[in-house]
C-alpha cells in the first residue's frame, strides 16, 4: 500500500530486546488496550515483530528471526507465523516490505527474491493470520514512527539495501524510491547498501554517507533528515545538526498508523 497517509504519530522510542526463538507474552491488562496491532518489519537480514497498543507504544518484546538465506514468499511467510505465535494476542496486523509495493501487493524487492514480483501479501497475511491485515514499503512505515509531523522530513534507511520515504506536515508522499537513483555512476544502494559497506570500508562508505546527505539535501530542501535501519550502527561521521539516528524499532512501531483514516 503507497497511498498517501496521515503519519503524524505519539509511538513510542523505547528500545526493546531481540529475541530469536523464546515467546514473548502480554500481560492481561496490557491487551485490554485493544485494538492491539500485530506490526511486522519485513527486512532483508532480519524478520521482526512487536505487539502494539492503539497509540503504537509497545505492549511485547521485539521478537526477531533469521531471514531465510532463499527468502521466497513461502520462506518469509513461515517466519511470519512463528512471530506470530510467540505474540498472541492481536487483532490486526501491519506489514513493512522492502521494496515497491501498492494496495497490499508486492512489486519489487531487489533484496528477498522474484517470486514476490505481483505477490498479494496483505490477502495471503490476513488468510494466514486470520486477522485484518495492511502492509506498506518498510521506510514509509518506519518514517511514520519518527516523523515530528513538522515540515519537509526525509526518512533513510540503511540497511540490506536503501530505503527512503518523504513526509511534508506529516504527510507521505508515496513512490519514493532514491535507493534506485543513479548516484555516483551507480545508485545510491550499491554504494550504501550492505553490499557497499563491503566493498568499500567503514572509513570510505562513512565519507559517502555524508555526500550522500548533502546531495539529498539539495534535492529535497528538507527540514530534517532521519537515519535508520541496521546499519546506522555502522556510521562514525560527524553528522550535520538536524540529521538523527532513529531506533531500529521504528519500523515496528510505525505500523499503527497504516490504520489511520
Amino acid at each position: 500500500m503507497r497511498s498517501t497517509m496521515l503519519c503524524v504519530t505519539t509511538a513510542s522510542r523505547t528500545s526493546t530486546h531481540d529475541s530469536a526463538s523464546a515467546p514473548r507474552h502480554t500481560s492481561a491488562t496490557a491487551l485490554k488496550s485493544s485494538p492491539v496491532t500485530l506490526s511486522l518489519d519485513i527486512g532483508g537480514t532480519g524478520i521482526k515483530g512487536m505487539l502494539l497498543d492503539p497509540k503504537g507504544k509497545p505492549l511485547s518484546e521485539r521478537v526477531r528471526i533469521l531471514t531465510p538465506a532463499k527468502p521466497t514468499p513461502a520462506a518469509v511467510l513461515k517466519c511470519i507465523d512463528q512471530i506470530a505465535a510467540a505474540l498472541p494476542g492481536f487483532d490486526r496486523v501491519s506489514a513493512g516490505f522492502p521494496g515497491v509495493i501498492h494496495q497490499g501487493i508486492t512489486y519489487l524487492s531487489v533484496n528477498l527474491h522474484p517470486r514476490w514480483r505481483l505477490f498479494p501479501l496483505a490477502e495471503q497475511l490476513e488468510a494466514q493470520l486470520g486477522k485484518p491485515t495492511r502492509a506498506a514499503n518498510d521506510a514509509d512505515v518506519a518514517g511514520c514512527g519518527a516523523v515530528s509531523g513538522q515540515g519537509v522530513e526525509l526518512v533513510i534507511t540503511l540497511g540490506t539495501g536503501i530505503g527512503s520515504a518523504l513526509f511534508v506536515d506529516g504527510r507521505l508522499c508515496p513512490g519514493l524510491e532514491l535507493g534506485h537513483h543513479p548516484w555516483k555512476k551507480k545508485t545510491y544502494e550499491i554504494h550504501l547498501g550492505r553490499a557497499g559497506f563491503k566493498r568499500l570500508g567503514r572509513s570510505r562508505w562513512n565519507a559517502y554517507l555524508l555526500e550522500a546527505i548533502a546531495q539529498s539535501e539539495k534535492l529535497f530542501n528538507w527540514d530534517r533528515l532521519y537515519l535508520g535501519g541496521g546499519n546506522t550502527k555502522k556510521i562514525t561521521a560527524k553528522l550535520p545538526a538536524n540529521v538523527a539516528v532513529i531506533s531500529n524499532n521504528m519500523g515496528l512501531t510505525g505500523g499503527v498508523a497504516l490504520w489511520r483514516k
